[in-house]
């Protein structure tokens, strides 16, 4: 288990290294603060996943790197069950001019793993890390997706309690990052901590039983992993919006009535679901056709609108996206008070489910999916359950890519 209560941490920042000197000998201030993190707090269980998210700069790494014992928090105090190991940079805690070999036992003891302990584990660890005859090699010779290799291996058979998966994943190749994956749920299967720090939010999403958002070193959320994604990604829509008029970001879980995202300027109306035969639906059967109908008002003048639909699963994965941009379609301005109804038709082709409907509602883009304002955005506005078409083919996946096969 880990607990984390009231972690705060700020670095002083200087010009130059002389100013050090000047500040010891004139005693006089030559530093700025940086407020690394500002009372962070929460807890994993044994066997849960945290998923820790934010923008670059937001304090991801000076937190794992308190959790790992590279840093010292200035205030605040942690309850760790076990030892806590993983990937923070790559090399950290390697010598360069070692080699393979070497550095397994030199990192290992770092870790915390006795002489026994290393011996015992050494051909375990080099037969996992794939590396051949570079293993008697020295490490300056690797790739970074070599030095990666070496760094998971050494920590994922150092018996940590607790695992930090960062994206220094990223820098190995396909097949490794799948042996990596395997043996992290293995380890979770035998009750470890996870802490996942990822850009990657399905991930998040779907690995997670908890997820934290930091910004400016501060928690901006922290709970159920969709939510919490949602609330991130409403962060940078709110950074992306151009226009004169501010965006409000709704906390997600509060009042449905409000979007996630908008400026107060747009508001639906209405939205319904209707099957082939124009009948309002909140259920549908797979490979029957879908029309989804949204009635939009505007409070203010729209030179070049743009509409857009989504479909999300139970998880708040996106199935499928698209906007009236994205179809190459030129809506008409929209003069102030005026309502326009949007229609969208679609082939249910997707498999048996739960699914929930996301709305948008852009003004001048400029880009694929890129709007210069974000006047409204909202997710879960309508559920709709897809039941099993028992005459269409059984597959696996998100949707019916209708195949064909031929055999000679």
């Amino acid at each position: 288990m880990i607990a984390v209560e009231g972690i705060s941490k700020a670095f002083r920042l200087y010009r130059k290294p002389s100013d050090r000197l000047r500040e010891i000998i004139l005693r006089r201030s030559y530093h700025t603060v940086h407020q690394a993190l500002s009372d962070i707090s929460f807890v994993v269980e044994d066997g849960q996943t945290l998923g820790i998210i934010g923008c670059n700069g937001a304090g991801k790494s000076t937190l794992l790197k308190i959790l790992t014992g590279v840093l010292l928090p200035d205030q605040g105090q942690m309850q760790l069950s076990g030892r806590i190991t993983g990937l923070l940079e790559l090399g950290t805690g390697f010598n360069m001019e070692l080699s393979g070999l070497e550095n397994i036992r030199a990192n290992a003891m770092l870790l915390g793993m006795s002489t026994e302990q290393i011996a015992a584990r050494r051909d375990t660890i080099v037969e996992f890390a794939e590396l051949g005859a570079f293993i008697n090699e020295p490490l300056k010779t690797y790739s970074s997706g070599m030095i990666m290799r070496l760094a998971f291996a050494i920590a994922i058979h150092a018996d940590p309690a607790c695992f930090v998966v960062d994206e220094a994943l990223a820098v190995g190749d396909a097949y490794f990052q799948q042996k990596c994956m395997r043996a992290i749920q293995a380890f979770r299967e035998r009750g470890g901590s996870i802490l996942l720090v990822s850009h990657d939010m399905n991930a998040i999403k779907t690995l997670c039983d908890q997820a934290l958002l930091l910004e400016h070193g501060k928690v901006l959320d922290y709970g159920v992993p969709k939510d919490v994604v949602d609330h991130y990604q409403a962060q940078l829509l709110h950074r992306a919006h151009q226009g004169d008029t501010p965006v409000t970001i709704n906390k997600p879980g509060g009042e449905t009535a409000k979007p996630l995202v908008g400026t107060g300027e747009v508001r639906l109306v209405a939205l319904t679901l209707y099957n082939e035969a124009d009948e309002p639906i909140n259920a549908l059967t797979s490979e029957e056709e879908l029309r989804i109908v949204a009635q939009i008002e505007t409070s203010r003048v729209l030179e070049q609108p743009h509409f857009g639909i989504g479909i999300r699963n139970r998880f708040g994965h996106s199935v499928f996206e698209t906007n009236t941009y994205c179809m190459n379609q030129t809506p008409a301005p929209l003069a102030a008070g005026s309502t326009v109804s949007v229609e969208w038709r679609l082939m249910a082709n997707l498999a048996a489910g739960d699914y929930s409907i996301t709305v948008g509602v852009g003004n001048r883009p400029y880009g694929t999916g890129s709007f210069e304002e974000i006047l409204f955005f909202a997710n879960e506005l309508a559920m709709l359950t897809i039941g099993v078409n028992l005459d269409a083919m059984r597959y696996d996946g998100y949707f019916n890519m209708h195949p064909t096969v031929q055999i000679r």
